[in-house]
């Protein structure tokens, strides 16, 4: 693969990461907080942004999945037999699949978890008790659902940054000589 191609493909994973990014921190700085500033009902805005988050979830296997098809799998097919120590492209490759990791966390656990809670509550959260077994594992849960929303814009910006670093030629070809196309 020449070295246009593995740009070409960069550019790709570095859009759909700053996309995802910044949705996720328009949602997070902006969104969310108006969204229980303005709404009549705690309980209502956090069931908005409960779905809004699902769709960011379901973005960011788009967002994540793509860069890590766009920008892993060109060069592991080209370096497939090649051991080489951990460098820039390992690293990446790691925090790709953590980033791929906390999303399938967020969409098959810590979500349905606050959702079932929700549900099991029977009433809006401000209205249960704050001491109630409910209300503090929906804290707990909303809480852990937060802290993997922000480490994912982080992984995010940190692997769009991360693509300047990874190698776009193959280690065999001298830099004086033209790849093929």
């Amino acid at each position: 693969m020449t070295e246009t191609r593995y740009r070409r493909f960069d550019a790709a994973s570095l859009a759909l990461l700053l996309l995802w990014a910044g949705m996720a921190l328009g949602f997070g700085i902006l969104v969310a907080p108006l969204l229980f500033k303005v709404l009549p009902s705690r309980d209502l805005a956090g069931q908005i942004a409960g779905r809004a988050v699902a769709r960011l979830d379901w973005a960011a296997w788009v967002a994540f999945g793509g860069a890590f098809a766009c920008s892993f799998l060109p060069r592991w097919l080209d370096e497939v037999k090649e051991h080489s120590p951990v460098g820039p492209f390992r690293l990446w490759t790691a925090a790709a699949l953590l980033a791929l990791l906390t999303t399938f966390a967020s969409a098959a656990i810590f979500t349905p978890k606050v959702n079932e809670i929700r549900e099991r509550m029977g009433a809006p959260v401000e209205q249960v008790a704050p001491d109630h077994p409910d209300r503090l594992a929906y804290t707990k849960a909303h809480g852990l659902s937060r802290q993997f929303f922000f480490l994912r814009v982080i992984l995010a910006l940190g692997l769009a940054s991360g693509l300047a670093w990874l190698p776009t030629r193959k280690v065999d070809a001298p830099a004086g000589e033209p790849e093929e196309a």
